[in-house]
């Protein structure tokens, strides 16, 4: 996969590692933005309790 990226960015090599810089900052900011908001009201319980 990583190889098939590689291949697909245009440029030198300093542009490709600069985009894939680039494309991984987004990612993690979509998913810090997006995702794991969701995920944390959606899979994880609300009211818990450690033993009684």
């Amino acid at each position: 996969m990583y190889a098939a990226l590689w291949r697909i960015l245009p440029g030198p090599t300093w542009v490709r590692i600069l985009m894939l810089i680039v494309l991984t900052a987004l990612a993690l900011a979509a998913l810090v933005e997006w995702v794991f908001p969701w995920a944390a009201d959606t899979l994880l319980p609300q009211e818990s309790t450690v033993g009684e």
